[in-house]
């Protein structure tokens, strides 16, 4: 008999998964293209600046200190940390899911039969002795040990283990990926901060020496060499260029506040050195080849993870058409009276197995399928996205390093010969070689030419910065 049922338990089981594989929808498989071009500039060289530890790239000790601070304070940094920790968490709990849950169940209540039931009819019918009578109410204790299992025959929790494994490790590409774009944010920040300082300096020196010339001019006046409107362009050229003084110390105080934001502290001054802009000169930066792009961006990693999670994904979710096997076991002590509770008399143990698939209405599966599929395909594309980005980005830095140390030794030029000119249309203007329009315009555009110099100068900074970034340098 128990022969007969067990072979009617297989062929049920047989008959479902027969049916469950012929109805499986249509699995729609991509695979990633990660081809990447053979080199950046023709070069073979191997040799990448993302290698270099970030403590190693960035010798300023001020700005060394800024990063550290903001690896320990910066409050999103800290939320992604917690989220790793989720994450983490979420492993355990899908590796709990395929080993047997055990635990121990005890309890104790009473049962009063109604009279007029099949059960009570039964009892007042009985014929038993005075002594043997079943107590009423009835007491019942229990104590004991109980286990359940799911038999992981499709390897669907192994597998739901295994995607939630590489999210984990998805979670920690994130962080070291939000690790590298905080350190460019500071450094640039920190570089722009050193930038308006340089500026505001300029500007003190204009201030001044438009004032010398503003005096000059009012001499002149008195000597009837020129007009009351000479004076009025020379004062207003001033006024001018005190107003731009407070605008630069606005985005100073501002561009201090996003660095005392990024730290994870409260406004305060910025400790620097602000005479060291004249002298910052860009790294060397050795961009490598485009295949270890694959290997130094977090962000690659971790759309690749992904990639991997959302195919895990789609088999659990295959998993979800087949039978399921579950197996439960308990044993333990149960009597009406504690006193007969150890007696082997009232010794209980049960053992069973559950066997069940779908068969019938499987739209909610059918959806989950489709979009764990639905999924897969979007990881595809994300990862190759990805990729794409990543060489575009170091290109780009590329080219524009290129460019502005160009555009740098031209503006050089320029600023050297608008320097001397402010001093020859001074003495044109002293001898009335030169009318007040030509000094004011020499004037403003020796200004305009070294506020350009400082803004190039700040771009090489924040190229040599943002070139580190797209290798992939600064997590490690």
């Amino acid at each position: 008999m128990y022969k007969k049922s067990i072979l009617k338990w297989v062929g049920l089981a047989f008959v479902s998964l027969t049916y469950t594989a012929c109805s499986l929808p249509n699995l729609v498989q991509r695979t990633a293209n990660t081809a990447v071009p053979a080199t950046f500039n023709n070069s073979q060289d191997t040799t990448n600046t993302a290698k270099m530890k970030w403590k190693e790239f960035f010798t300023d000790p001020n700005l060394t200190a800024l990063i550290d601070t903001a690896l320990q304070h910066n409050q999103e940094l800290n939320i992604t940390l917690q989220e790793i920790q989720i994450a983490q968490n979420e492993v355990r709990a899908r590796k709990g899911e395929y080993l047997p849950f055990v635990g121990l169940r005890g309890g104790a209540g009473v049962d009063k039969v109604a009279r007029y039931t099949n059960i009570g009819a039964m009892e007042a019918t009985t014929d038993i002795k005075p002594e043997k009578e079943i107590p009423e109410p009835l007491p019942d204790f229990m104590v004991g040990a109980y286990a359940t299992w799911e038999v992981d025959i499709w390897h669907k929790l192994h597998n739901a283990k295994r995607a939630a494994l590489s999210r984990y490790l998805s979670s920690v590409e994130g962080k070291n990926f939000m690790v590298t774009n905080l350190i460019a944010e500071i450094a640039n920040s920190y570089f722009e901060l050193l930038a308006l300082d340089n500026q505001l300096a300029i500007v003190k020196q204009n201030i001044e020496i438009q004032n010398n010339a503003l005096q000059i001019v009012k001499l002149q006046k008195e000597a009837t060499r020129v007009t009351e409107l000479a004076v009025r362009r020379f004062q207003a050229q001033v006024l001018n260029t005190q107003s731009l003084q407070y605008n630069i110390q606005q985005r100073i105080t501002e561009t201090e506040n996003r660095i005392n934001f990024l730290v994870g502290r409260y406004p305060q001054p910025v400790q620097r050195n602000n005479q060291a802009f004249d002298n910052l000169i860009p790294k060397p930066i050795q961009a490598g080849i485009p295949a270890q792009l694959l290997s130094n961006r977090p962000d690659i990693k971790q759309a690749e993870l992904e990639l991997a999670a959302a195919k895990l994904d789609v088999k659990v979710a295959k998993a979800m058409f087949y039978p399921s096997l579950g197996i439960s076991a308990g044993i333990g002590y149960q009597a009406f009276n504690p006193t007969y509770l150890l007696k082997p008399e009232s010794l209980l143990y049960t053992l069973a197995g559950d066997l069940a698939a779908p068969l019938v209405n499987k739209n909610a599966i059918k959806s989950v399928f489709n979009s764990a599929n639905a999924k897969q395909i979007q990881a595809v594309y994300n990862y190759e996205r990805t990729i794409l980005n990543a060489n575009m980005e170091v290109a780009n830095q590329l080219a524009k390093i290129s460019n502005l140390e160009k555009s740098f030794n031209l503006k050089s030029q320029e600023v050297e010969a608008l320097t001397q000119s402010i001093d020859i249309s001074n003495n044109l203007f002293r001898s009335a070689r030169a009318d007040y329009m030509e000094v004011l315009l020499t004037q403003r555009d020796a200004l305009e030419s070294r506020f350009d110099l400082v803004e190039t100068r700040m771009q090489q900074m924040n190229a040599m910065v943002d070139i580190y970034r797209a290798l992939g340098g600064g997590w490690n």
